[in-house]
This record gives structure tokens, sequence and C-alpha cells, in this order.
């Protein structure tokens, strides 16, 4: 969005406070904000309808329900303008989370998560090496996620 939206500091700390667990009710994050739950439920709904709030997620133990593999793959197009023809084949790889078209040594980063490293390979080459544009890819598997986080909005208050 290229206008300025009109948020101020509540919304802020709603945000950074869902961010962290967005199962948290009004009414407690009312009282940990110095506000009404019903006061929380307008601006939730305030930023829903700016767009700002696009929905809440689960977040899943992956491995714990059989979803070893993380992978990076960087990809390189044969032209950048195939760049939206090709995002719409990527996005009917179910196994892909998130796709960014970037600058750098790659046209296009994207996240992909897979059972086991066969799964992974025969997506690279059943599905990916199929796509037309895509000259060629570079796999990066993730060993151990560090840490994981949202980032705080409400720090530059």
């Amino acid at each position: 969005m290229s206008h300025q939206l009109n948020i101020d500091k509540l919304d802020l700390q709603i945000i950074s406070e869902m961010s962290n667990d967005a199962s948290i009710s009004y009414a407690e994050l009312g009282k940990k904000l110095f506000v009404s739950g019903g006061t929380i439920h307008v601006r939730i709904k305030k930023l829903h309808e700016m767009g700002v709030i696009r929905g809440t997620r689960l977040q899943v133990n992956l491995r714990a329900i059989g979803y070893d593999v993380l992978a990076f793959i960087g990809i390189y197009l044969e032209k950048s303008s195939l760049y939206e023809n090709v995002a719409k084949q990527l996005l009917k790889v179910p196994q892909i989370v998130r796709l960014n078209y970037t600058t750098g040594a790659y046209s296009m980063f994207a996240e992909i998560i897979c059972k086991d490293s066969a799964e992974l390979r025969k997506i690279l080459q059943d599905d990916l090496q199929h796509i037309k544009g895509i000259e060629r890819t570079e796999t990066i598997i993730s060993l151990e996620e560090s840490f994981s986080r949202p980032i705080n909005v409400s720090a530059a208050m």
C-alpha cells in the first residue's frame, strides 16, 4: 500500500502482542494493554478492514507430523519477464510455502517443506525442471532453524 494508513500506538501494540500469540482473547489483550476487550475488538476489525491483518495462522511443529526437510531453492529464470508465469506454475506445487521475486544471484527464492529428501528430489526433477522459463535451480537444505520470530512493530514507539 502506497498511502499512509491511520495506525496509532495501540494498533501497533495489538499487532505486536497478537504476532506473538494470536490465540489471546480480546479481554486478556485488553487487560494487558489497559483498554477494554470491546476496544480491542473494534481495533482488530479496523485492522482487518484496512488490510493490515490478513488472518491468523497456527504454528505447527512440522517435524512432529512427519515433515523432516526444509529447503530453500534459488531459481534462475531464462528471462525476468517470465516471472509471473513461473510463479503461477510454482503455486501449483503444494510443498512450496513461500516464494519471493528477488534481486541478486537468483531471480526467485522459494521455501519448500517436504516429508523427506526423496520427496524433495521428486519435486525438483519432476516438477521444477519441467516449468518453462526456469533455467536452473540451486537447493539449500536447512539443517536446523535457529529461530523464527515476528517483527516487533511496537519497538519503534
